[in-house]
């Protein structure tokens, strides 16, 4: 133990020596042979803590701040804390407090102020007293400014009290001293890793290295480029990247050391005491210049003067006031840069790095609260305990932590939640839930003073009690509301750390919130009185509203394609609502926006109906749309000689001139028709169209449409997808009738192979195609672009070369188009590239073929126009034209129907369904080809395609057949498994398109 410095008071312990002023470090005597781990420092005493917990004080104890009443010169125990293993101390001007194990706090010494904490404002309070208000909160840390005091808990919640005339305290007001712990609200729910004071300042550090500061500010103590006090903790944004793992304050300066060890200084530096070689005052954090180069672990500020620690180099540097010694340069001389203080120093474990270290002992402590001693477990101690939780297990490098990256190992967090809430401790498990309903929930501030205070938005949702029914109205959907009265900023942040989750994280939070909707569903299904109605829309609303915000996140620029949209889809919806009454409440709601009650309608929150749901907003929006045009012409109703209205749309086409018939029927045919159920006759014969009939007349005119000798549209082999060509065409109409031809294929149910991307959904839904859209239809073209964006080199217009035209084939002719007026004379550069890409896909997409879109558009909108189509994302919109690849072959088998001699366990049926399940998926998709005329599977699942297999009477010779127009199938009795795998292997192998039998 070495000291220096002034020894008038006795305050350095070396006994009864003649020198007032002690310039080079003395190795003090009385501790040889014992381990000091902490010492504190005040203006004219000082206070030692022991490795075995036992606390020696000495200097000057006019006040009472030793602690007893013994020789002052040299350290003497103080015996009133001899039955406790203090942990750490602090010393004010003429105060002093001490930690122990359990988390109490003791002080003594002047107490005027209310520095004390003991609701009163003793001069002078000679014997360590415990200061009550804090014994049911843990206490992790304490610090004492001159005449003030803080404590930090294991919760994270920093305490203050004693004088306040600049604001030192932090509770937003100054002037009247507090005698009393208060918590400084405005960093509720911030993790703390550090506190620290000054004369009349006072800073917080938390986990991943953001300071906070309030109280003096003369000298630009703060650090906020200004020299105002502040009675509020701020936030110094200076020194938010630099991560700060400790800071240590002077009576009007501050030293702040980072995780690279770099060491900034800021405030009064008349003394020299900040180390820029100037007597000159700091507003801003400036890094101290000479100490680069060095591995500083430790800095330490005294009154005037500050220490820094380089165990690399066994080197120890100081600067500042030197009047009394405190340098330990053998001088008495202030110095204003560092200079060396006389050793030997050596290497040793560095306890700056607070955040890891302050970490595992929260968690010991912790376990030891929770499984040793339950019974003090009260609610505040838990809304502390839960405030934190998500401490224990950050990632390595917590100081990370930005709007980008949360910093949060989530499933840590979820670990220790679950090891929080115990099955065989079920009181715990009901105090923590009554915790978070009073204390915690309710505390969440709408603008959080740090991002770090967001990550409590992210872990609380992980704790088990959330996806208890029993807590839905008491703690998951207060928590819905206190997340979503977030302003803009913070809530943006917490979307980018949602957008950075693993899928099932992500996933169990909109498992949550879907969960808490169908509650709420059902509890109204059962009935809820009148009086409580309004609460439940205010509930369901606040529900829904989160999973809109969470799906805004899977949605924005579909940068997480991992999310898939289906994951928010709410199955039990169709039990639990009436989705036809909805969907004409919302309809209603929208043309008067005044006159309704203000329940919820689920049609607002379109994202969570499934694909039945959808389907049958669609037929009710054509019932819809058909009545209104049958009340506006309610009057042709009693005129003589009006047409019957028939309640089909009905074409009557002959095979060879399919198109041409079409056309000339939904020319003549009025938008309202288009919504009827399709009804197809094929000239010359007799079949009663009953779904088989229609499903040939889709798979025959999109044949057609989609010959070559049309040139409509453009094959893109390495995609296997069309676009409309860039060709000029007379008869556009066709596209006119495509689009029409989509729209009754949707209505009808019916999957028609129209190969577009999907960015044709996107275009018809009105919203842009992108980069990643073209990277679907023309990949290479796609990812050349891409790596055009992803270029890190300067010399990008000297390799790629490009200026903004586009190179095209017209009638096997080369043509140059410019993307932008004058686009050949403009080059691609490192500015303009993303331009240039946007150009791009724009001319692909949408001015290389706009007046063939616009007639499919206004042909898909005759038939899907209106309100409904808002409640579609694109690829909904694309697997109902074209269906989709979520196959479920045992479905299939379940909803397979027979007839004839067939039932479901006849020898024949049992071995084909081993054959098939036996099958390559591709083999399967080809025998999907084979029967049903496409790969693919209806919106509505495998279900409903209603296979059905019928025997044959002919031998074991002969193939199975497709029926494709009835998905029917007839299969041979074959009587072995090889003879049936092959046979139907042969027969969806010679498969050639369309099996129309």
């Amino acid at each position: 133990m070495l000291c220096w410095g002034n020894a008038s008071y006795g305050q350095l312990g070396l006994g009864g020596i003649d020198e007032e002023i002690v310039v080079e470090p003395r190795k003090c005597e009385f501790f040889h042979g014992k381990q000091v781990c902490d010492v504190g420092c005040g203006h004219r005493h000082t206070a030692f803590l022991l490795e075995d917990g036992t606390v020696y004080t000495c200097g000057c104890n006019d006040l009472g701040q030793l602690g007893h009443e013994k020789s002052r010169k040299k350290p003497e125990q103080v015996v009133a804390l001899d039955a406790q293993i203090i942990l750490a101390v602090s010393c004010g001007e003429s105060h002093t407090l001490a930690l122990n194990d359990k988390g109490l706090v003791f002080s003594w010494g002047q107490g005027s102020d209310g520095q004390l904490g003991l609701n009163n404002f003793e001069e002078c309070v000679r014997v360590p007293r415990n200061i009550k208000s804090l014994s049911d909160v843990q206490i992790a840390q304490v610090a004492c400014g001159y005449w003030h005091s803080h404590a930090l808990s294991r919760g994270g919640q920093v305490f203050s009290w004693g004088q306040n005339r600049y604001g030192q305290l932090g509770l937003g007001i100054n002037g009247q001293s507090i005698p009393t712990p208060q918590i400084i609200q405005s960093l509720q729910g911030i993790p703390f890793a550090q506190i620290s004071a000054g004369g009349a300042h006072s800073f917080a550090l938390t986990l991943s290295g953001a300071v906070f500061g309030w109280g003096c500010n003369k000298f630009g103590q703060l650090g906020l480029n200004d020299s105002n006090d502040r009675s509020f903790p701020a936030l110094l944004k200076s020194l938010r990247s630099q991560r700060v793992i400790y800071i240590s304050c002077g009576e009007d300066h501050t030293a702040a050391l980072t995780k690279l060890r770099g060491v900034f200084t800021f405030g009064a530096g008349g003394y020299g005491q900040l180390g820029h070689n100037s007597a000159n005052h700091e507003i801003n954090p400036r890094k101290v210049f000479e100490l680069m180069g060095n591995v500083v672990t430790q800095i330490a500020c005294g009154r005037q003067h500050t220490i820094a620690f380089t165990p690399s180099r066994e080197k120890m540097d100081s600067f500042g006031l030197g009047g009394n010694g405190q340098l330990g340069t053998r001088s008495t001389c202030n110095r204003k840069s560092p200079a060396p203080v006389k050793g030997p120093w050596c290497s040793c474990n560095s306890p700056t790095d607070t955040g890891e270290t302050l970490s595992i002992k929260l968690e010991n402590a912790y376990t030891q609260c929770v499984l040793s001693r339950p019974e003090r477990l009260t609610s505040r101690l838990y809304s502390l305990i839960l405030n934190c939780l998500f401490l224990f297990h950050s990632h390595p490098d917590h100081y990370s932590t930005s709007s980008k990256c949360s910093g949060v190992d989530m499933n840590q967090a979820r670990l220790l939640f679950h090891r929080l809430v115990q099955q065989d401790h079920p009181e715990i498990a009901q105090q923590i839930a009554a915790s978070l309903e009073k204390n915690l929930i309710p505390r969440l501030s709408n603008s959080p003073p740090d991002i770090e205070a967001l990550r409590l938005y992210l872990t609380l949702p992980e704790c088990p009690l959330f996806s208890d029914r029993n807590n839905y109205v008491t703690i998951a959907i207060p928590f819905a509301k206190s997340l979503l009265s977030l302003k803009e900023a913070p809530l943006k942040v917490l979307g980018n750390w949602w957008s950075t989750f693993e899928p099932r994280v992500f996933q169990r939070l909109v498992e949550l919130y879907k969960g808490v909707v169908v509650y709420l569903l059902q509890m109204h299904k059962m009935g809820i009185p009148s009086v409580e109605q309004r609460i439940f829309t205010c509930f369901l609303d606040t529900s829904l509203r989160l999973l809109e915000i969470l799906h805004m996140v899977r949605n924005e620029e579909e940068k997480n394609p991992w999310i898939c949209y289906d994951k928010f889809y709410i199955h039990e919806l169709d039990d639990l609502i009436d989705i036809r009454n909805d969907y004409v409440t919302w309809i209603q709601r929208q043309m008067y926006p005044m006159g309704h009650d203000g329940g919820v309608t689920l049609c607002r929150y379109p994202f969570v109906f499934d694909a039945q749901a959808k389907t049958t907003l669609l037929h009710t929006d054509a019932v819809i749309q058909m009545q209104v045009n049958k009340e506006l012409n309610l009057v042709s109703m009693f005129m003589p000689a009006v047409e019957s209205v028939n309640p089909c749309l009905i074409l009557i086409v002959r095979r060879e001139n399919i198109v041409g018939d079409t056309m000339e029927v939904l020319r003549k045919s009025k938008n309202v028709d288009y919504k009827k159920p399709l009804k197809v006759i094929f000239v010359g014969e007799e079949a009663v169209d009953a779904g088989g009939v229609r499903k040939e007349f889709f798979l025959l005119i999109m044949k057609e449409l989609l010959d070559p000798k049309y040139g409509m549209f453009r094959y893109y082999e390495e995609s296997r997808l069309i676009w409309f060509s860039n060709k000029t065409f007379e008869d556009i109409d066709l596209f006119n009738l495509i689009g029409i031809i989509c729209g009754l294929a949707i209505y009808n149910l019916t999957i028609v192979e129209l190969n577009f991307p999907v960015a044709l959904y996107k275009k018809l839904l009105k919203r842009k195609p992108t980069l990643d859209d073209l990277k679907e239809l023309m990949p290479d073209v796609g990812r050349s672009l891409q790596h055009l964006l992803d270029y890190t080199e300067d010399d990008l217009e000297e390799t790629f070369c490009l200026n903004f035209t586009i190179t095209e084939e017209n009638y096997g002719a080369t043509e140059v188009l410019e993307l932008v007026p004058n686009g050949e004379d403009i080059n691609v550069n490192q500015s303009n590239r993303q331009d240039f890409v946007n150009a791009y896909v724009d001319y692909v997409f949408n001015t290389s073929v706009a007046p063939l879109f616009e007639c499919f558009y206004a042909g898909f909108h005759k038939v899907c126009g209106g309100k409904v189509l808002e409640l579609f994302q694109p690829n909904e919109l694309q697997a109902m034209v074209i269906g989709n690849t979520n196959y479920d072959w045992t479905e299939l088998e379940k909803s397979t129907e027979y007839k004839g001699e067939y039932w479901a366990d006849h020898p024949t049926i049992r071995l084909f369904w081993e054959v098939f399940h036996n099958l390559p998926l591709e083999k399967k998709k080809q025998f999907l080809l084979f029967l049903t005329g496409s790969d693919r599977i209806p919106i509505l699942g495998m279900k409903s395609l209603k296979l059905v297999i019928q025997p044959t009477g002919g031998g074991e010779h002969y193939l199975p057949v497709a029926h494709t127009c009835f998905n029917l199938l007839d299969l041979p009795k074959y009587r072995s498994l090889e003879t049936l795998r092959e046979k139907l292997l042969q027969a969806i192998d010679h498969n050639q398109g369309f099996n129309l039998a």
